[in-house]
C-alpha cells in the first residue's frame, strides 16, 4: 500500500495516487507492506532503488546506511505492539532524495501514526523531505523515552514488592514479580537495541547533512536527538542493571523461603523424634515392665511425649533457629 503526502501550509496532505504517477509535489511516500509489482513500479517512476524486506534485515551497518547516487539509504530498528504486551522490533527504511522522502515498513509503529497525526495540523511540518525525516526520528526517540519512563514506573513498584516487610503477601506475589521483570527486561532490551540503531542512523546523517544547503534548525535537532538517544540509552543500561539486581534478589529471598521450610520440616522431625522413641518403647508391652501395672503409667508416657516434644521446640526458639 502506499501513501502520498505533500506539504500545504506546513501541514502534510495526503494525495491520491499510484506507484506510476507521483506528482512532483508529494513530499513523501510512505510504503506499508509494499508488493514487488509496487516496489517495481516505484522505482521506475522515482528512478529511486527501494530497499526489499530482506535488505532491510540486513545487522551489519554497511548495509543500513550508505549513500547511492546522491541518495541516502538508512534503516532503524523500531519498537512495535508495546500497548498490545506482546513488543517486537521492527525495521524502517529511509529513503532520502534530494526532493522526497520514502519509507518502507512492514509494521505500524505507533509513533508513524503519532507523526501523522501531529504534522497534519497546519504550522507543523516544513517543505522540505529532512524535516519530515527529523520530525519521525525526533516521535520515534520520544515513544521510546515514554516507554522506559513507564517501565521504570513499574519497576520501582517491583522493587518495593520485593522487599515488603509483610513476608506471607511477598511470598505469594514471586511468581508474578519474576514474570514482570522477565518481560519488562526483554521490553529495555529491545529498546535498547532499537536506540542504538537509530542512533548510529543520526550520525550517519548529520555527517552526511554537514556542508550540505540544510537548515541550522535541522541540524540542531539532530544533534539535540542524538544526545538524546545517547542519554536513553545510558537509561536502557541502568534499567537492565537494576533488573538483574531485583532478579538475583528475588531469587535469594526465594532460596532463603525454601530453607526455612527444610528448617521448619528438619526441626518438626526432630521435635516428634523423642515422643515416637517413647511411644516405641511402651508400646513394646514387656511383661517385666514395670510401669505396666501402675495406674499413672498411661499418664506418664502422656506427659514424657509431650515434654519431649515441647522442650526442644522451646529450645530451638530460644537459639532464634524457628
Amino acid at each position: 500500500m502506499l501513501n502520498a503526502y505533500a506539504v500545504e501550509n506546513e501541514a502534510l496532505v495526503r494525495i491520491e495516487t499510484t506507484p506510476e504517477t507521483v506528482p512532483p509535489q508529494v513530499v513523501w511516500v510512505d510504503l506499508f507492506q509494499p508488493s514487488q509489482q509496487e516496489d517495481k513500479a516505484l522505482e521506475r517512476c522515482l528512478g529511486i532503488e527501494i530497499p526489499t524486506r530482506e535488505e532491510m534485515q540486513e545487522i551489519e551497518p554497511s548495509s543500513r546506511l550508505y549513500v547511492d547516487h546522491g541518495v541516502r539509504y538508512m534503516t532503524a530498528t523500531t519498537l512495535c505492539n508495546t500497548e498490545l504486551g506482546t513488543p517486537k522490533l521492527t525495521q524502517i527504511s529511509f529513503v532520502l532524495a534530494p526532493t522526497r522522502l520514502i519509507t518502507v515498513r512492514y509494521d505500524t509503529p505507533k509513533p508513524v501514526n503519532l507523526f501523522l497525526n501531529r504534522a497534519q495540523k497546519p504550522g507543523t511540518v516544513q517543505g522540505n523531505p529532512e524535516s519530515i525525516l527529523t520530525g519521525l526520528l525526533d516521535t520515534i526517540i520520544d515513544r521510546v523515552a515514554d516507554i522506559l519512563e513507564k517501565v521504570s514506573e513499574e519497576i520501582e513498584q517491583v522493587s518495593a514488592d520485593i522487599f515488603r516487610k509483610d513476608a506471607r503477601r511477598r511470598d505469594k506475589a514471586f511468581q508474578d514479580v519474576l514474570q514482570t521483570l522477565g518481560t519488562k527486561g526483554e521490553l529495555v532490551s529491545k529498546a535498547r537495541e532499537s536506540l542504538v540503531s537509530i542512533n548510529r542512523l543520526l550520525l550517519f546523517l548529520a555527517t552526511e547533512v554537514e556542508g550540505n544547503k540544510v537548515g541550522k534548525d535541522v541540524r540542531a535537532l539532530l544533534k539535540s536527538q542524538s544526545r538524546d538517544s545517547d542519554s536513553l540509552t545510558q537509561h536502557c543500561d541502568s534499567l537492565s542493571n537494576k533488573i538483574t539486581f531485583l532478579l538475583d534478589a528475588t531469587l535469594g529471598l526465594i532460596g532463603i523461603e525454601q530453607n526455612n521450610i527444610v528448617k521448619i520440616f528438619a526441626v518438626l522431625s526432630v521435635v516428634f523424634m523423642p515422643p515416637t522413641l517413647v511411644g516405641t518403647i511402651y508400646g513394646m508391652n514387656f511383661k517385666q515392665m514395670p510401669e505396666l501395672a501402675w495406674d499413672f503409667g498411661y499418664p506418664m508416657a502422656i506427659t514424657l511425649m509431650i515434654l519431649s516434644g515441647v522442650l526442644p521446640y522451646l529450645y530451638f526458639r530460644k537459639k532464634g533457629w524457628l
